[in-house]
């Protein structure tokens, strides 16, 4: 898996994460990927910067802090895509599959898989991202 930035026709910046390279290039090219913003299917790569902090160089606050922002990002990930798609629940594959073969009309969908499947999936070219699915609260 592979993370790149990517801006839209609008100036709008944000993260996506990619099986590789080639698949971002395949799914940029054919406007398959959306700005979470405004919905803007204009995205290209945008430049980057890597990142080299350490997180030993963090106190332990700081720590906290940035693992707090990134549950946060998780959650609004994830409350993102439970708007904005289908959740197929343990069917994704078979789903994912139908999709990809123009079987039914494409439509963002979410949901369970095993590992094998998820290789298979792989293998056959089904284009799909794993998310961690974090809790919608520390509660």
């Amino acid at each position: 898996m592979i993370v790149y930035d990517l801006k839209c026709a609008k100036g709008h910046v944000f993260e996506t994460w990619f099986r590789d390279s080639a698949a971002c290039d395949t799914q940029l090219g054919a406007a398959n990927v959306a700005c979470p913003a405004c919905g803007s299917k204009k995205v290209a790569k945008a430049p980057m910067a890597p990142n080299v902090a350490k997180v030993q160089s963090l106190s332990s606050n700081e720590q906290r802090q940035a693992a707090a922002q990134t549950m946060t990002m998780l959650r609004e990930m994830r409350d993102h895509v439970e708007k904005n798609a289908d959740n197929v629940g343990e069917k994704f594959a078979e789903e994912a599959r139908k999709i990809h073969y123009g079987e039914v009309k494409p439509r963002g969908i979410y949901g369970q898989t095993s590992r094998e499947e998820a290789e298979e999936l792989v293998e056959e070219g089904v284009e799909f991202g794993v998310m961690p699915w974090v809790p919608r609260s520390d509660a």
